[in-house]
């Protein structure tokens, strides 16, 4: 197990130890430098099995919950591609417990595009750098931090929480998030809801007056994950005699005529309580009852449409062709991947129209299906969120949305757990904002995350 040892090993020649000194009178419980130390840990996750895996990460977690006095547990696969999990026993136990989950492997990066080297956890410029800085290290490190706060001060939670770090969230899960539901979901007994990825940011938006204003859009939706494989068959034969069921050319068609297709608007509650409660809150009028007046409401939003931008309507992206080995043969067998991702209430219509769009030029299977998720946007809970959000930027405003991608939610939400994305960040008092996420130089500013962890426990204790 390797751990960090020197504030230098975290820093880098970044960032000075009176400089650590002065971040830590405004982060007594240390989520900045424990942000940085879990950077340190190189968890990066290639797709389709192959990882750097989570094992001494999940050792170092696990380590500091001990230390803290609770009893953490690793479970995963393998010791390669484990998780943590543990349970902080609430004061209530008749309450229903709340899930806390965090992905602890990144993608991967391009050093050479680089530059700051990305393993190195840097703490510079306000900001604290590196791969997984705000994917999504930063909420592990703020629900460690918490976790480690409440034992130094004897500090018990309502009902029970339930931490879980887990492994494989940038590929399928399959080692991570759904195989803790599938192998061992005794450990989420008791769970009704959960917290996660995405959501609780801020976001500057311009009001119909001109002024600045801050938007904290918290996830109660998803967007449902449908990666599909398309095949196509046909006779084949030598390059130089052409046959009329070429597999490439009826792949390439079908490919085609679903990349051209234009999705109509469909709204789900949650995106239409975004645009109404967004669009209210800025002073702009929400035309909702047809598919231009819906397109007209998000851009007049400006950054903060960009939020609903992708989920008013289902996507349907090629993003991988497989045929043939040699110019001069025709193959028999071609294939396409679609990163395909529709809006909640829609998955049924999609599936319609792809088929009729595949003809007979393909087949279609899944490659990895997660449904949608959605919650209700106007429960207790989102209204606690709203509420820990409020106490630390009182002029705030909060709304629901849903997320354009995935994440471990549509694991959980298997068990009949009800998801929010909620990992917060506050808004950075000198403009510096989250940057690079699946990108080069991924950073986050330390304001946002130090005031990021006070809207979390305050969440925490609230409920």
């Amino acid at each position: 197990m390797r751990y960090v040892k020197t504030i230098s090993e975290v820093t880098g020649s970044g960032c000075t130890m009176s400089q650590i000194a002065n971040d830590r009178l405004t982060d007594p419980v240390g989520v900045v430098k424990l942000c940085a130390e879990l950077i340190a840990f190189d968890t990066t996750n290639f797709g389709e099995g192959r990882s750097n895996g989570e094992r001494e990460i999940t050792g170092y977690i696990a380590q500091l919950l001990r230390n803290a006095g609770y009893a953490p547990e690793i479970v995963g696969p393998t010791p390669e591609r484990a998780s943590v999990v543990a349970r902080i026993a609430g004061s209530d136990p008749s309450l229903p417990a709340l899930l806390v989950h965090a992905h602890t492997d990144v993608v991967p990066v391009e050093v050479d595009d680089w530059s700051v080297p990305p393993f190195a956890g840097l703490i510079r410029d306000g900001y604290v750098w590196g791969r997984g800085a705000a994917d999504m290290k930063d909420m592990v490190a703020m629900t460690i931090a918490t976790a480690q706060d409440w034992a130094s001060r004897a500090i018990r939670p309502r009902r029970d929480i339930v931490l879980a770090f887990v492994a494989d969230e940038e590929d399928r899960g399959d080692l991570g998030a759904d195989w803790l539901v599938r192998e061992r979901p005794e450990l989420l007994a008791g769970v009704s809801t959960a917290i996660g990825e995405s959501g609780g940011n801020a976001i500057r938006a311009i009001d119909a007056a001109g002024t600045v204003r801050r938007l904290y859009a918290v996830a109660t939706a998803e967007r449902a994950t449908m990666h599909m494989r398309l095949t196509s068959t046909g006779t084949s034969g030598h390059g130089s005699r052409p046959t009329a069921d070429n597999a490439v050319r009826q792949l390439l068609d079908a490919t085609q005529r679903i990349a051209q297709h234009r999705w109509p608007v469909h709204l789900s509650s949650t995106v239409r309580a975004f645009l109404e409660q967004a669009s209210h809150a800025l002073g702009y009028e929400a035309e909702l009852d047809s598919d231009e007046g819906v397109e007209r409401t998000v851009e007049r939003l400006g950054d903060a449409g960009a939020v609903a931008r992708y989920t008013i309507r289902a996507s349907a992206t090629p993003t991988v062709l497989r045929a043939g080995g040699k110019v001069n043969v025709i193959p028999g067998k071609a294939e396409a991947l679609l990163d395909v991702r529709c809006p909640p209430g829609y998955e049924d219509e999609l599936e319609d129209v792809i088929d009729k769009l595949l003809a007979d030029d393909a087949t279609r299977d899944f490659v990895s299906l997660g449904r949608s998720v959605e919650s209700a946007p106007d429960s207790e809970w989102f209204r606690a969120m709203e509420r820990a959000i409020l106490d630390q930027d009182p002029d705030g405003i909060v709304v629901p949305f849903c997320m354009g991608g995935g994440t471990d939610a549509k694991a959980f939400s298997s068990l009949g757990i009800a998801c929010y994305g909620f990992a917060p960040l506050g808004l950075d008092s000198e403009g510096r904002e989250v940057h690079g996420v699946h990108g080069v130089d991924e950073r986050v500013p330390i304001e946002s995350l130090v005031s990021g962890q006070r809207m979390l426990a305050s969440f925490l204790q609230r409920v």
